[in-house]
């Protein structure tokens, strides 16, 4: 039987008089993708911020078994819980290794002795990301960019790492190459809460979906079962399997 990573039970994010998300539940057990889909609007982003504590929230988040009310952003961090937002929020005039490097800031910190082991580890994922070491993060394309987010995540060695909108303005092979990398994560030991524009991918590389709907989850189930719902289908996947587009929630 999986272990229980995370456990979120009736999770509510207000803006103002605004529900932007009501009464969500979701789970994420250990070694798994968890995909979340929907339109643009539905509080996917907002979902992924309140479990980061990036918003406040009200309702049951557990992670690890423990209660993460009232834990900061900092802690939830050490604790292994990590949030690649879709802005990314890269350090421009700072080079690729110092963001690299800022990642293993709470590593830093404890007096961790293998933040050099997961260096090489993000630059064996990564080699594009080793030979633009000394370049400055904001003369990156996108896709590099988006490589030096994933690998500035992991360099805080997360137990769940939550992406949000991985792929979005990539072009289509970048895109492949990002999603397999996403992938082949999981055999690393690390889960991943995933929220993807191009929902059939999405689908395609986790074990779990939701959907979630005006803040809401509609429905939920196996991947594969959701890649065949007739209304995921018509709503998300479409003719020849372009998503709803992206684009902050």
């Amino acid at each position: 039987m999986s272990e229980r990573l995370l456990t979120v039970r009736d999770l509510n994010v207000r803006y103002g008089k605004v529900e932007a998300v009501y009464r969500a539940s979701l789970n994420v057990d250990r070694g798994t993708i968890v995909s979340v889909i929907g339109p643009n609007g539905a509080g996917k982003s907002t979902l992924l911020n309140a479990l980061m504590g990036v918003l406040p929230s009200l309702g049951s988040v557990e992670f690890c078994g423990n209660s993460l009310e009232n834990v900061s952003i900092e802690r939830r961090v050490a604790q292994g819980l990590c949030l690649v937002p879709e802005t990314r929020e890269l350090f421009a005039q700072m080079t690729v290794g110092d963001n690299l490097e800022l990642g293993a800031f709470t590593r830093y910190r404890r007096g961790d002795k293998g933040i050099r082991q997961s260096l090489d580890k993000v630059f064996s994922l990564f080699p594009r990301l080793e030979q633009r070491r000394s370049q400055f993060a904001g003369s990156l394309s996108g896709g590099e960019r988006q490589m030096l987010a994933l690998g500035r995540a992991l360099m805080s060695q997360p137990t769940l790492l939550m992406l949000d909108e991985p792929s979005l303005g990539l072009a289509p092979l970048i895109v492949k190459e990002i999603l397999h990398t996403i992938s082949d994560l999981r055999s690393t030991g690390v889960s991943i809460l995933l929220i993807e524009q191009n929902a059939r991918a999405a689908l395609q590389i986790s074990d779990y979906g939701y959907v979630l709907e005006n803040g809401e989850i509609a429905l939920e189930g196996p991947s594969a079962d959701l890649a065949h719902n007739p209304r995921v289908i018509e709503s998300y996947l479409g003719i020849g399997g372009d998503a709803s587009g992206g684009g902050k929630d």
